[in-house]
């Protein structure tokens, strides 16, 4: 019979074309009046029209966000929130930012609103992650969960193809392993199917057509329920790997999920066969033949463009025996056990590029 626990969290979502001019409302509604805002240098142009639309309820912009959230960034953001006498911060870019937001959050309380222009899906999560000495650490505490997300499809237009396919493929990546987390539901497998239904079939139209505006708002969609899924239940090897790489090795966040996931797929597939079959069928929903979970998203990675293999995002060999060691010293739980001849094995083939073995499931 069917049993099963899930836990909605409370956050308010805005979507829609031209929604972050919502953003003042959502101002009002918690009660802001001197937000910080955050973002990259990559993100500025973008962070500053925010800024400049909100006018005197801001009290700066702060844009040293970077990649997998340096405990010295975070660090200097909670001082100048702290100087300036913020009340809230606004989080405007992508997994980095957001990430940012959520490092001040953790200590000082200040409400996070989110503004998305990737498909990060972090915004939906009450996960944070630092990274402090090479190693990077997560946690989850509902004090870091954005109170409102605003996802406006408008300003993902600008966002290079490139990224948009790996930014893709990383929110793909919180699907499948909600699938088969060892907290998963019907709800969030419903979430998690439509998820990468979703994306694998916006991605392509947005390599032929960057300018696409149903295509990025469906991949936004897919992300936001990605994220959600991200947010609702508990992640797995293929995660502990990629916050290993990206953090120890300082690898590229979104590449590195594209690379590993076909890979982590096929070690898991043998132990989760619902949960493959839910992939497939997504992307056959999406209007790609496959044959299997791992092959499926392999190929629909490399069909788009995106890197498939460690080395080309900057992994050196000699660094993946010190990677298969961190990967199995805390292992996050996995529905197959996590072996050091397996992590080791899985990475070799991510470093080469291979296209994973078929695995067909009855």
């Amino acid at each position: 019979m069917l049993s099963f626990t899930y836990d909605a969290l409370p956050s308010r979502v805005v979507f829609g074309a031209g929604s972050v001019t919502k953003l003042n409302e959502e101002l009002d509604r918690l009660g802001v009046k001197k937000a910080l805002v955050l973002c990259t240098h990559q993100q500025w142009s973008i962070a500053t029209q925010v800024t400049a639309s909100l006018g005197d309820r801001t009290v700066g912009l702060f844009d040293r966000a970077v990649m997998h959230v340096p405990v010295e960034i975070a660090e200097a953001a909670r001082e100048e929130a702290a100087k300036l006498g913020a009340d809230a911060c606004i989080a405007v870019g992508g997994g980095s930012t957001t990430g940012l937001a959520k490092a001040v959050a953790l200590t000082s309380d200040l409400p996070v609103i989110a503004v998305p222009t990737t498909y990060a899906g972090s915004e939906m999560t009450p996960i944070w992650g630092m990274t402090a000495d090479g190693v990077k650490k997560t946690g989850r505490d509902l004090r870091v969960l954005p109170r409102t997300v605003i996802y406006d499809p408008d300003l993902t237009m600008s966002l290079p193809v490139a990224m948009s396919v790996t930014s893709g493929m990383n929110a793909i990546a919180h699907c499948v392993e909600g699938l088969y987390s060892k907290d998963a539901n019907p709800i969030v497998s419903l979430m998690a199917e439509d998820g990468i239904r979703a994306i694998a079939k916006a991605l392509p139209r947005i390599v032929k057509n960057p300018d696409d505006a149903e295509a990025r708002a469906d991949a936004l969609y897919g992300a936001w329920l990605g994220g959600a899924v991200l947010g609702a239940v508990g992640m797995a090897l293929h995660h502990k790997l990629c916050h290993t790489l990206g953090g120890s090795f300082n690898l590229p966040h979104a590449e590195t999920h594209t690379v590993v996931l076909p890979h982590a797929i096929a070690y898991n597939s043998p132990e989760s066969p619902d949960a493959m079959a839910r992939v497939v069928r997504a992307l056959h929903a999406a209007g790609m033949p496959a044959r299997d979970a791992a092959t499926g998203i392999w190929d629909l990675a490399a069909g788009l463009g995106a890197p498939v293999s460690l080395e080309s995002i900057g992994m050196l060999r000699r660094h993946l025996e010190r990677a298969a060691d961190l990967a199995v010293e805390n292992p996050y739980w996995n529905p197959r056990p996590v072996t050091r001849v397996g992590v080791r094995s899985l990475l070799e083939d991510a470093f080469e590029g291979k296209r994973p073995a078929s695995v067909i499931l009855q």
